[in-house]
């Protein structure tokens, strides 16, 4: 390992699983450790290419206006990734329900965990559940016609900045934005049945983790049309129904 990451890891503050905070400059530092149960020379170039995959990957979507964190430093050879910290809180601790935490997903979550408002955590978001509920939609939709599928789409892996450390734009009068976190498992496709299934995980995680999900969900889907051209939306809710199905019979298949 390069003095420099070296230097920079060691200073650093552990806050998950492969995850650690650095606070000069502040951000998340994304480190895959070596598996000895692998062949070293393998092992290197895996970690290597999933490092640089996931960084070419959020300077996709950066070009493409879909909102995650900056890139700060990229160590591929070394298996680490430096993003921009961000002040905020998950999606899953503001929507109902979510409050129980995930085993693993400690990252962004001591950042405003003490402003929370337990009856009304969005409060100091300055936010209705719709208006957050509509973010989610949009940036999903961009995410998808810039061909990017994420892979792992939860409530977990979305993140609201507090307004304290937001500028907003004049035109959009939401005094916050909503950026997708994680890109270990995603990819490039252009392919409708790639999208469809990135929105059904979702649909399943809040099933899984949000009570009354339905209305909610429908809701981040009308939002996700509007940004969508006709045709791009129907093309996807028409798949996106054809794997609800699927997933039906598995579960009654078992």
């Amino acid at each position: 390992m390069t003095s420099a990451t070296l230097n920079l890891i060691s200073s650093s503050k552990p806050i998950s699983q492969g995850a650690e905070a650095a606070k000069s400059p502040p951000m998340l530092i994304k480190h895959r450790f070596k598996k000895k149960y692998r062949h070293e020379s393998l092992d290197t170039t895996l970690t290597k290419a999933r490092v640089a995959g996931e960084a070419r990957l959020l300077l996709r979507c950066l070009k493409s206006g879909v909102n995650v964190p900056q890139i700060l430093m990229v160590d591929a050879s070394e298996g680490v990734l430096g993003i921009e910290w961000i002040e905020g809180q998950c999606v899953r601790k503001l929507l109902p329900g979510g409050e129980e935490p995930e085993e693993g997903r400690e990252v962004f979550e001591e950042a405003e965990q003490s402003t929370l408002d337990a009856s009304n955590p969005l409060r100091a978001y300055r936010i209705t559940i719709d208006q957050l509920l509509g973010l989610i939609g949009t940036e999903l939709a961009k995410l998808h016609k810039a061909d990017i599928i994420h892979g792992d789409l939860t409530t977990s892996n979305m993140m609201v900045r507090h307004p304290s450390s937001f500028s907003p734009s004049k035109e959009s009068g939401v005094p916050t934005e909503l950026v997708l976190i994680d890109f270990g498992l995603s990819f490039v496709s252009t392919l409708v049945e790639d999208k469809a299934v990135d929105l059904y995980v979702l649909e399943r995680a809040f099933a899984s983790t949000h009570p009354d999900s339905e209305p909610m969900f429908a809701s981040v889907l009308n939002a996700y049309a509007k940004v969508l051209t006709t045709k791009e939306w129907k093309a996807i809710k028409t798949r996106l129904d054809e794997v609800r199905m699927r997933g039906r019979k598995r579960s009654m298949v078992g």
